[in-house]
């Protein structure tokens, strides 16, 4: 986020939030040091979620990880997470069973299952797979669930280092709407905060390098007490860990407090292979596009690309469409998670996750904001850093039907001058462009040029 755009916008939308200003004003003030280089880009990895579910196992997480250092770690995706209910022993499905019984320790804390993942048994957590993960030269991830077991509050364990118990720092009043795993916790009682401290201390210890936290926006306004707890945990265990908050959609009146306690955030719910959703994307990314910059990036979610949905199709996104995914994704600078099944890992998908020209609009563009545009089209522009004569412009077709678009260069500040193309999905120089950028696109389709005064 420009810092300049930050303090002026503070006191306009602080005015608006009614009841909490004085924390967020508070929580405003610089991030921690500690936290400043976590995520300079946007994030890249993978995930388990869209392949796997709530079932990975660690023989799969091994397989995957391999393949992913092996295809996808050269272009930059480093990030590998373990998504939801690593501690259920029975999980099977999307669904969630109520009433679970959870792997956990006698502090609350929940742990991998051992029957899904060995290397967990006696109590030792997730530190091995996260020291195989290490070795192939990525980051190791892992999905949690805001608050505390409703097990834990069930048998009353003790809170680590203190005097108090699950009972006693449970708001069993806030409950996830989607998963029955948790109850949230009471930052105002004493021992809530040496709970977050607690977990988060054993999953630096375990070697963790991300976070994913989920049922953390809905809604933003009653939660952000644990946000903030999550935070301080983290930066008390002295460990760099990148915080990246689930699910959406976090309102814009919280645009100066989340940059300031997570590192990434969800801007909608989950995001799968269906073109209203992807269509849908295009305004959250405009919208949050000026809070957007180094260690503060909004998320469009993952890349439901190539095997999904515990192995029982690929992905419904047609060849322009998932074109369309990836360019809105990186012109717009949200984070790449793949979550397609590695194991199935196709040419075609390789490719569009790893070209290098894209990936560098991703990774390494400034000056990134969306032009105002026809009805059935959107247009975005960036820059490469330092180069003032160079723009990178991303045509998209959101309507149903073929489309000409036209888009006069005068908007990118290079006048009427004659300008090199180059398209960076085809890799291919298309010659002089004089005056205006003219595409024709299919459907759902987009064009990411770059060029050259």
């Amino acid at each position: 986020m420009n810092p300049n755009r930050r303090n002026l916008l503070t006191a306009s939308i602080l005015s608006g939030l009614a009841g909490v200003a004085p924390v967020v004003v508070a929580a405003t003030s610089a991030p921690a040091s500690k936290s400043k280089q976590l995520a300079p880009t946007p994030p890249m990895g993978w995930n388990s979620w869209n392949s796997f579910a709530t079932t990975i196992t660690e023989a799969q997480s091994l397989e995957n990880a391999r393949i992913m250092a092996d295809k996808l770690l050269p272009s930059g995706y480093d990030v590998f997470t373990v998504d939801i209910q690593w501690y259920e022993p029975n999980a099977d499905s999307y669904e969630y069973r109520k009433d679970a019984e959870l792997t956990m320790d006698g502090h609350g804390r929940l742990l991998p299952a051992p029957n899904r993942f060995p290397s967990a048994a006696n109590g030792g957590g997730f530190k091995a797979l996260a020291d195989q993960v290490h070795k192939l030269g990525m980051k190791f991830g892992i999905h949690v669930m805001r608050g505390i077991p409703r097990q834990a509050v069930r048998l009353n364990t003790p809170v680590l280092g203190t005097q108090y118990r699950a009972r006693d720092i449970a708001n069993t009043a806030s409950v996830c709407t989607w998963n029955p795993d948790m109850y949230g916790v009471d930052m105002g009682k004493p021992g809530a905060q040496a709970y977050y401290d607690s977990i988060f201390a054993l999953y630096a210890s375990w070697g963790v390098d991300f976070v994913k936290m989920d049922d953390m926006s809905r809604p933003y306004t009653a939660n952000w007490p644990e946000i903030e707890a999550a935070q301080k945990a983290i930066r008390k265990t002295g460990r760099p860990i990148t915080l990246s908050l689930s699910p959406g959609e976090t309102d814009l009146k919280w645009a100066l407090h989340v940059p300031h306690h997570a590192q990434m955030w969800r801007i909608s719910d989950d995001f799968w292979d269906e073109w209203k959703l992807l269509s849908e994307q295009f305004q959250r990314l405009e919208n949050w596009n000026p809070y957007m910059g180094a260690n503060a990036w909004p998320d469009a979610d993952m890349l439901p690309l190539g095997r999904l949905a515990l192995g029982k199709r690929d992905t419904k996104f047609t060849p322009d469409e998932q074109q369309t995914l990836m360019t809105l994704w990186s012109i717009a600078r949200s984070p790449l998670i793949m979550g397609g099944d590695l194991r199935h890992l196709d040419e075609r998908t390789l490719a569009l996750l790893t070209n290098p020209e894209v990936l560098a609009v991703n990774q390494r563009s400034t000056a990134n904001r969306p032009h105002h545009a026809d009805a059935g089209t959107r247009i975005w522009s960036a820059q490469p850093a330092g180069k003032a004569n160079v723009y990178y412009l991303a045509l998209f077709n959101t309507g149903d039907t073929a489309a000409d678009i036209v888009f006069d260069l005068s908007r990118l500040n290079l006048g009427g001058r004659q300008v090199a193309g180059r398209d960076l999905w085809a890799r291919r120089d298309l010659g002089a462009i004089d005056g205006s950028v003219r595409q024709k696109l299919p459907p759902h389709g987009s064009v990411l040029l770059q060029l050259t005064a």
